[in-house]
């Protein structure tokens, strides 16, 4: 994570700055959007900036898709039917698991992640795979399930594999609803999802479409007087358009919602029934559509339902409204949990070329406060083109700078828990995007800067296995061992970008991992799928995540003193704020990075801000 600088200006060791990797979702293309600033300097770092989102997904056709359909089902009043008019042929046929894989798979998916957590705890996640935009389901499906996973065991299944009685099995069930169904794409869901769901006591949360089809097959009346709210007559649309939604209240906290335009698929809002026969109905978080000032419940609740207006998982930034429902799980999985705010910072990017006495001035700041933190450390620097050696290639293990090891020591013995950060964090001599050098570059995938300036992600590295994964690690472990380092235990992939067969390697080697991550279609299925289409996503709390391993969050970014491509500077105003938006997760962690080549000062403003939140700082082995 560097950038070029003028000389005048090169007092300290090469500087790094954020790269927006898990960045906004442009176009039905997921970009980390970097490239240059002003003068020609290059802006990398690792990732998350601002944004978690999709890609190679058109979520520009789905939203067009979902209003025109919601827009048809307005003009064509429900039927007030009775539960006895939804006949068996409406039904879907139940499909059967796919044998001895699947079996593996889910069984796989997923153990307890955090001793804290309610080790009985089961979820239930169903997900649409059909229609044009099925593969949204299996996406949104991972993200869900790795939430899920901070509490206890969860089961992932298209929605359609669905039979009587399954509901009783778990502790909560949840439904995404990305396929709207209705004019040509026929319901998929089970008939009996629909009644188990309505004659259940155990906790249902539903996100997004085809709750109107529920009430429709339980009958629109029952409907109505167990949930006291209509579906059949609540519509994505307010005033005939989706308006602009850009915030949502929870729990004393604003969160923010920002969805390029075109690409929003709207807010479905619950019309709510009052009178005599109508259950009360909870409006948890409310919506604000700025386009109107009209305020409604984004989620509610009455009974065992607990329904989102829409899937939170595209266009995600560390404040925004997701957070409201990493908090909605507790109540379905683990509602006795207690109130607690933990924070975490790791340093970034040290490597045989860092600066030792920097290190020595950051850990004296941290030890002096007291404050716990983890170090991450790449074992091998190389710029193997000369790009900061007057053309000149070099090669610097951590053996050739003993200063650097005395100074990590230093650091370990003053509360540090030591972190791999790669093998050498590059790419072998090309650029990857930029120049191939440590920090700059992705190491387990490719990446190049197109004509508009985005880092587009191109896929796993052409020699990308589970054994060219191990192979790097094995000899990044190695530089460790021979200077007298401890093993690291934690690991956080470079740029957060490695493809699914890396991320298994990484869990297999280390207790875990903290980062945010790739997730990649085709790893609840189990079907070939394009390699590079996933979903990004970062924690508010520890999961084990649909890889089989245990992920410690980093949720609220990192320091960055100025503006670039486009991107304002995240100060520690900006940490701050997240922090203090993440305080709506009852037991959260907010969790940044801070680069060892940038002034104390601005770490101290942010640790000091994040503490007068009433967070307690601890150490990345805590968790």
């Amino acid at each position: 994570m560097r950038r070029v600088i003028p000389p005048r200006k090169r007092a300290h060791s090469r500087i790094s700055v954020v790269l927006l990797l898990v960045a906004a979702l442009l176009s039905g293309t997921f970009m980390a959007t970097d490239a240059q600033a002003a003068g020609g300097q290059h802006r990398r770092g690792e990732a998350a900036g601002t944004r978690s989102g999709l890609n190679r997904v058109d979520l520009r056709g789905w939203a067009k898709a979902q209003f025109e359909a919601d827009r048809t089902r307005r003009t064509r009043p429900y039927p007030k039917t009775t539960p006895t008019t939804r006949t068996a042929a409406a039904a879907v046929p139940v499909r059967t698991a796919t044998g001895a894989t699947t079996a593996k798979r889910q069984k796989a998916l997923l153990a307890p992640a955090d001793a804290a957590a309610d080790a009985t705890s089961s979820a239930l996640v169903l997900y649409d795979t059909a229609g044009p935009y099925g593969q949204l389901g299996e996406l949104y499906a991972m993200a869900t399930a790795n939430l899920a996973g901070h509490f206890g065991t969860v089961t992932a299944k298209p929605v359609q594999q669905y039979t009587a009685g399954m509901i009783d099995s778990y502790s909560a069930v949840i439904y995404i609803g990305s396929t709207y169904y209705g004019g040509t794409v026929p319901d998929a869901v089970p008939a009996a999802f629909y009644a188990d769901a309505s004659a259940s006591t155990r906790p249902v949360i539903w996100m997004g479409a085809n709750i109107w089809n529920m009430a429709g097959a339980v009958g629109v009346a029952q409907f109505t007087q167990k949930y006291g709210w209509d579906p059949t007559t609540s519509y994505y649309e307010d005033g005939g358009s989706i308006g602009d939604v850009t915030q949502v209240t929870y729990r004393g906290q604003t969160l923010t919602r920002t969805v390029p335009a075109g690409q929003d698929g709207g807010v479905l809002r619950p019309n709510v029934l009052t009178g005599p026969g109508y259950a009360a109905v909870t409006r948890l978080a409310e919506g604000l559509d700025s386009s109107n000032g009209h305020t409604f419940g984004w989620a509610v609740r009455s009974s065992n339902l607990t329904y989102i207006g829409e899937i939170p998982f595209a266009y995600v930034s560390e404040t925004d409204r997701v957070i409201a429902f990493e908090d909605l799980l507790f109540d379905a999985l683990a509602p006795a949990t207690a109130e607690r705010h933990r924070a975490m910072v790791r340093l970034e990017d040290i490597s045989p070329d860092s600066d030792p006495a920097e290190l020595r001035s950051t850990a004296d700041y941290l030890y002096s406060q007291n404050i716990p933190y983890g170090i991450n450390v790449i074992p091998v620097y190389t710029d193997p083109n000369g790009t900061y050696n007057d053309g000149v290639p070099q090669t610097i293990t951590l053996a050739q700078r003993p200063q650097v090891v005395s100074a990590l020591k230093y650091m370990l013995a003053r509360g540090a828990v030591l972190m791999d950060h790669g093998y050498t964090h590059q790419y072998g001599n090309v650029a990857n995007p930029y120049n191939g050098v440590t920090g700059d570059d992705f190491e387990f995938y490719r990446a190049h800067v197109d004509s508009a300036n985005n880092v587009v992600y191109d896929g796993p590295v052409a020699e990308d296995s589970s054994l060219w994964a191990q192979t790097r690690v094995t000899s990044a472990l190695a530089q460790f061992a021979l200077v007298g380092l401890p093993k690291p235990t934690l690991w956080t992939t470079p740029h957060y970008a490695g493809s699914a067969a890396d991320y298994k390697v990484f869990g297999s080697n280390f207790t875990a991992r903290l980062e945010r991550s790739l997730y990649f279609a085709g790893t609840l299925s189990g079907a070939q799928s394009d390699p590079n289409r996933f979903i990004g996503q970062f924690f508010p709390y520890v999961v084990k995540d649909v890889y089989g391993t245990k992920v410690l969050p980093e949720n609220i970014g990192n320091y960055e003193p100025e503006a670039y491509n486009n991107h304002p500077a995240r100060l520690p105003a900006d940490l701050i704020a997240s922090a203090k938006a993440n305080l709506a997760v009852r037991d959260g962690v907010a969790s940044f990075f801070y680069h060892p080549y940038y002034p104390v000062q601005p770490l101290k403003d942010t640790i000091d801000g994040i503490r007068a939140l009433g967070y307690t700082f601890v150490s990345p082995a805590a968790l």
